[in-house]
């Protein structure tokens, strides 16, 4: 992956944007006075009629995505995950998933790698808090390419959807011909030995890892889940029967998270199959470079490479 050419998600979030509003004339969008850092900046230049600055003021934005949804609009809200949704879930769970109310959620600047923004930024929990509430989807793109699908599969979908972003440029691991699809989770390398289910901004780390874990002669099998909620139970499934080990991976606490769901599909199944999950340790964050903070916390291909190895003797 060193080659790879590497971009901020929520670029590709922004030209999605610009792209749905093209194909659908009710299509809006809301902003918390962060236009430029969440990459509204393009919907509004372009559809200055459709787009509604809220101000500082998250309880309100959704409360006035909810009324736009309930009016016909396609409303797209968006914030630092911080604050939406971390500052005014209530009012998600009220206005939009008690009333089902469509509306699309966009929490930017998720994860440990804000860096020097610190623990009061970095959103992890959201991931959790999300998955919680009935009727929502919850997404996490791998890269910037991946986003602009998903945002224009959102723009279409009937149910309130949540989607969580980083800030800092990420590995391009998908081009124009991946596929994407809100639901189902992707194979991105094949192997028997171990798999590694990873979502967002770690899967780029996973494939990054499987790499590493090849030379080491285990051959890891990349599963890429892009749609946290709802999961795709099936082709997880499909995987641990064939490896019969697993390390999941996400940028947020693994307390109700990715690796916390994908516990539970194990537990259901009744399956005998060693799990280690990566990701936030019910700790917070701190301020730093994120590629070091990465590393510190555990986030990154060595450390996956390491809970590879360990689940593989697991299973022996």
């Amino acid at each position: 992956m060193s080659d790879t050419s590497s971009e901020p998600i929520r670029a590709g979030f922004g030209r999605g944007l610009v792209k749905a509003g093209q194909l659908d004339h009710n299509v809006v969008a809301c902003c918390a006075d962060l236009t430029g850092s969440v990459k509204m900046d393009g919907f509004q230049k372009e559809f200055p009629d459709r787009f509604f600055q809220i101000g500082v003021a998250e309880q309100n934005l959704v409360t006035v995505g909810a009324g736009l949804a309930a009016a016909g609009k396609v409303a797209f809200v968006s914030s630092y995950a911080a604050f939406m949704p971390g500052r005014c879930w209530e009012q998600i769970r009220t206005t939009i998933c008690l009333n089902e109310q469509p509306v699309k959620l966009i929490g930017a600047h998720a994860g440990i790698s804000v860096g020097p923004d610190g623990a009061t930024h970095q959103m992890l929990e959201d991931i959790a808090l999300m998955r919680a509430l009935p009727n929502m989807v919850v997404l996490a793109p791998c890269d910037s390419i991946e986003a602009e699908k998903a945002t224009l599969a959102m723009a279409k979908d009937k149910r309130p959807n949540y989607m969580r972003m980083a800030r800092e440029a990420t590995p391009i691991i998908t081009d124009e011909k991946t596929p994407f699809q809100i639901g189902p989770a992707y194979v991105l390398e094949k192997g028997a030995d171990v798999t590694l289910i990873a979502t967002g901004t770690m899967t780029p780390q996973a494939v990054k890892a499987a790499e590493l874990l090849y030379k080491d002669g285990i051959e890891a099998e990349v599963v890429h889940v892009p749609t946290i909620k709802p999961l795709d139970v099936k082709t997880i499934l499909q995987s641990l029967k064939k490896t019969g080990c697993v390390v999941t991976a996400e940028e947020a606490q693994i307390t109700g998270g990715l690796g916390s769901a994908v516990a539970e599909v194990i537990a259901d199944e009744g399956l005998a199959v060693p799990l280690i999950r990566i990701g936030m340790k019910d700790q917070f964050g701190e301020s730093g470079d994120p590629e070091q903070l990465m590393h510190h916390f555990g986030l990154d291909a060595q450390h996956i490479r390491l809970a590879a190895h360990a689940a593989v003797e697991r299973k022996k």
